[in-house]
């Protein structure tokens, strides 16, 4: 028990620990879950109890395994990047196995929807590590980016509204519409749109002609043309007119845009999550990271080389959803699909009640240790 404080107090995302008292000790008994995300490019595990707003996080992991790697091209996930996505998910299951679940769920995304073996790598990671994954649709994805932005939804603006919110993936983006009760302290999904396009496949697609004006533009205005015709379908235009919607962006993206505009010299969460960042500020800053080329990306700090490629397809993606739907503010949510999974297993306990929970553990196994990054 020990450990497992130690490692709350630590982690870059974990809330510090408040003096002793019968809410703290209460919410220190709430049962645990853990959630994965297996994206296009990273995969993202989550350990957390309920708090008193949204998540108390206990621990987390990330790793950029860049499964979509060559999907584009192949139609096929690649063997090596197969190997880098088990072998980050061997790291989750070990991670796992420090603590004693309530519930956990594991999720994948657009490139085991896409790829023509993308069923046969989730039976190969369910027999090489014992993890159970879902591919889930591109309307639940949405839903649960929703779900994880619900605090951001409901703390401002008028009684009731609208919510326009982009997730930048690796290979989609996905858009939702979104009608918002603030008293009932609820959102209902109106619609939603999966992009087949991504920081990966973009990439991928266009390679160094996004670093030309012709070439980016390019992507723009392809996009562009298309959300045209999901604004055509909710009016979500005549909403913005009326001064009626919240947009909303989570993303490594929009988080990096968020985390310049602020002038950070490196990346710090709480200072991002539920921000607000400048459209006009974000376009311009843009422009010159256009102009600062791959060598400039990777030398600054906030980015970097493991960014610097995927960067500028974010952009263009970032630029076409504000283009279609010109605001003069994006909140921005350091948050995604883990956040949603992990508070709707959370609600679906406080719903349904029942006996005290049998823990779910799982193993540490020798051959697992080493891959368990500090």
């Amino acid at each position: 028990m020990v450990q497992h404080r130690l490692r709350a107090a630590t982690h870059p995302q974990a809330t510090p620990l408040p003096p002793a008292s019968a809410t703290n000790r209460r919410m220190a008994r709430a049962p645990l879950y853990a959630a994965i995300d297996l994206g296009t490019h990273n995969c993202r595990l989550l350990v957390a109890r309920a708090g008193e707003r949204g998540l108390r996080v206990i621990d987390s992991f990330s790793r950029a395994v860049r499964l979509g790697e060559g999907l584009h091209h192949s139609g096929q996930l690649a063997e090596a990047a197969m190997e880098r996505t088990i072998t980050a998910l061997r790291a989750c299951v070990a991670r796992m196995g420090l603590y004693e679940l309530h519930s956990h769920r594991a999720i994948a995304t657009e490139a085991c929807r896409r790829a023509a073996n993308g069923m046969d790598f989730i039976a190969r990671v369910m027999h090489e590590t014992g993890l159970d994954i879902s591919v889930i649709s591109a309307r639940e994805e949405a839903e649960l980016a929703l779900a994880a932005c619900t605090s951001l939804l409901h703390d401002r603006g008028s009684a009731t509204g609208r919510g326009l919110l982009f997730d930048i993936g690796g290979g989609s983006t996905e858009i939702a519409w979104a009608r918002i009760d603030r008293d009932a302290r609820r959102h209902d999904l109106s619609g939603y749109v999966s992009l087949p396009m991504g920081i990966m496949t973009l990439a991928e697609r266009h390679g160094n002609d996004i670093f030309t004006d012709a070439g980016y533009r390019g992507i723009v205005d392809g996009i562009v043309s298309i959300l045209r015709g999901f604004d055509d379908i909710h009016c979500i235009t005549r909403e913005i007119a009326r001064g009626n919607v919240m947009l909303l962006g989570t993303s490594g993206t929009v988080t990096t845009l968020a985390s310049l505009a602020q002038g950070q010299g490196r990346y710090e969460r709480a200072g991002i999550d539920g921000s607000r960042l400048s459209v006009p500020q974000a376009l311009a800053m843009i422009d010159s990271l256009r102009g600062a080329g791959m060598a400039g990306l990777v030398r600054n700090p906030v980015i970097g080389p493991d960014r610097a490629r995927y960067l500028l397809p974010g952009c263009a993606i970032f630029e076409a959803i504000v283009t279609t739907w010109p605001m003069m503010n994006v909140t921005v949510a350091d948050r995604g699909l883990r956040d949603g999974l992990l508070l709707r297993m959370i609600g679906d306990r406080g719903r349904h009640g029942g006996p005290a929970p049998t823990p779910l553990s799982f193993p540490l196994h020798r051959h697992m240790e080493h891959r368990v990054s500090p």
